[in-house]
Parts: structure tokens; sequence; C-alpha cells
């Protein structure tokens, strides 16, 4: 059961903040994020030294619509350099201190590797242009699988995930679900991905009305809309940042597609928010309105569209340095200064 965050502890933050020798809020959003992260864990001695970001690997059958500069072949091809640590996400994390998870949830023929977690769903998802993406029963057991995902990881000692996914088609399909969820336009909510052009984002936005069309949806029916129009890495970070409430494990967001994937866990379960942080707001166009919906601030504007969960591990290192003023900046009093007082309407 998800519980709701623990005041308390998010109280204690707040003042043990305001007792640092530093402007009230000097820190803005980061002083606000480990506030969420002791309210999640109900401790205000916030600890996110060991991290790790899992990358959910899966294919998506709408790829042979054309809507994709690169061939589902790709989205092994990466599974692979994640597992050698050679992809960018894995440069990132290296100098986050972070460990690479990378898992395969379902891509297209994958024989499997060393180094890659093997959490298949199906051999890829269906093409939704024709029909639903995967069943409901597949669509729940991914949702699941991300929710152990963390819990295995949170038995390890890990105290702070990010989301990552790589998969050749997936921001056809977020886009989808966001329309949808969102009740947007798709052109809205439509982007070129890794780089389509003109003729290419035409093509991709009929493909996705053609698919929401197709399969009517239901978004008032989350697992619905995953089964019909999303992905396997989709629905499997869905779980993650579930299991994030439930195990009480900060989850950053990445970007778009993740996002898009929190949205479908807070429409599940809306205290599951508790256990969200956002990294930074995506390129993409409908970054910033996913992130509205969720009513989550990004710690970083970028432009950033990568994916693997590189938005989220840059982030790392900002919550490093904020814990680093939190535990060990001098006090007010040990500074002989008198305690700043809010004025006004300053929080």
């Amino acid at each position: 059961m998800i519980k709701p965050e623990d005041t308390d502890a998010r109280a204690a933050a707040h003042a043990h903040w305001n007792s640092c020798a530093k402007p009230l809020g000097g820190l803005g959003l980061l002083e606000t994020a480990l506030e969420d992260i002791a309210a999640l864990t109900g401790n205000a001695d916030v600890d996110i030294r060991k991290r790790a970001v899992l990358v959910l690997c899966a294919d998506n059958g709408v790829v042979c619509q054309g809507v994709t500069q690169s061939p589902s072949s790709v989205t092994a091809i990466v599974t692979e350099n994640l597992a050698a640590r050679r992809t960018s996400v894995c440069h990132m994390a290296r100098t986050a201190d972070c460990r690479v998870v990378p898992v395969d949830m379902g891509v297209l023929d994958f024989p499997g590797v060393p180094g890659v977690l093997s959490r298949r769903i199906g051999n890829g998802t269906a093409d939704i242009a024709i029909g639903p993406a995967m069943t409901r029963a597949q669509a729940e057991q991914a949702v699941l699988t991300g929710i152990e995902l963390v819990r295995e990881q949170a038995e390890q000692g890990v105290r702070l995930l990010a989301t990552g996914e790589m998969g050749i088609g997936n921001t056809t399909t977020s886009s989808a679900v966001a329309s949808v969820l969102l009740e947007r336009p798709v052109e809205e909510m439509t982007g070129r991905g890794a780089g389509l052009s003109n003729e290419g984002l035409a093509r991709k936005i009929a493909v996705i009305q053609q698919a929401i069309a197709c399969n009517q949806p239901d978004r008032h029916d989350i697992l619905d809309v995953l089964s019909k129009v999303g992905g396997f890495d989709i629905a499997g970070m869905c779980g993650i940042f579930l299991g994030g409430a439930l195990y009480r494990v900060p989850v950053l967001i990445d970007g778009f597609i993740s996002a898009v994937a929190a949205l479908c866990a807070l429409r599940l379960c809306p205290a599951a928010g508790k256990a969200v942080l956002a990294s930074h707001v995506s390129a993409e166009p409908a970054g910033h309105l996913v992130l509205e919906a969720l009513g989550k601030q990004p710690l970083i504007t970028a432009g950033m569209h990568l994916g693997e969960g590189t938005g989220a591990v840059a982030a790392m290192p900002l919550l490093d340095m904020a814990c680093a003023v939190y535990h060990g900046c001098y006090t007010f009093d040990d500074g002989g200064i008198e305690a700043y007082q809010p004025l006004g309407d300053s929080q």
C-alpha cells in the first residue's frame, strides 16, 4: 500500500535548510527536492549516495510504418552497448557515481547478453496503427515488473533511481499515450524524435492519429491506454514510479517518454507522486506540458532529448551538491549571525 508522505520529515528538512547560514530558500528547487526525499523516506537525514539508472529497452512494432529514421535493429545494438558501458548515459553515470542497469523488456529477437537483465514481456510490441500494442495482461505484467525492479534495487541499498529507456519508435508511442491522457491534439504532442524531416513528422502524426482512431483507448483506464498505444518500456517505467512510492525510493524522471510513464503512474495512484522528481524538461514539444500535468518543476533546462536516462543522471550531481550544503553548511548559530526570517509572502 502506498501511504501519504511524511509531513513531519518534510517539516524537519525544511527547518534544517532554514537553519543553514544562507538566504532562505536560496537553493530553490534543490532545497525542495531534498525536502521531497525526506517526506518520501520519512527521514530528514537525506542519503542518496547509492544510486542506479534503470534503462528499460524494448522495440515497437509501429516502426514498420516509417515513423523513425532508424530501424528496430538499432535497439538491440544500443542495448548491447549499454551492457558494455559505452553509451552516453554510461559515461555520464560514471561521472555521477551511478550504476547503469539495462533491462530487456522486449527487444526484438534479442538473444540476451551478460550485463542486461532479462525481463521480457514479449518480442517487441505489435503495430499500434492496426491494432493494440500488447494484451492487457502484458501491460499489467510490465507494470508489475517495474515495481519489482525497484524492490530489487532497494534491497541492494539503492537510495536514488533514475528512469531511462531505449527503444526505436518510443517517441511515437509516448506521444500517443500523452495525446490520449491529456486530451490534446496529436500535432501538439508529437515531435521529431531522433531527427525526422518535415515529411517524416507529418507521417508520424498521421500514424498516431490512425492508432488512436483504430484502438479507441479509454483514457480513464490506464492499462487500456498502455496496452493499446503504449510500449513495454513505458509500462515498465510506470511501474518504477509506483515502486518508488511503495518502497520509498525517489525516482528521477528523465525526459518526455519517462514523464509520460510517470503520468500513467499518477493516474493509476495519485499518491505515487511523492516519489517523483523531475530532472529536466525535454526539448520534445510536449515535454513541458506533461510536467505541468504532473505538477513537477525540472531542475535543468538544457534542451536535452537524448534518452537513455541522460537527463536524470545529469541531475544527480546537482542533488549531491545540495546534500553537501544540507549536511555540511554552518548554521546561523555557529556563525553568530542572526537567523533570517521570512518577510511578506516569502517562504
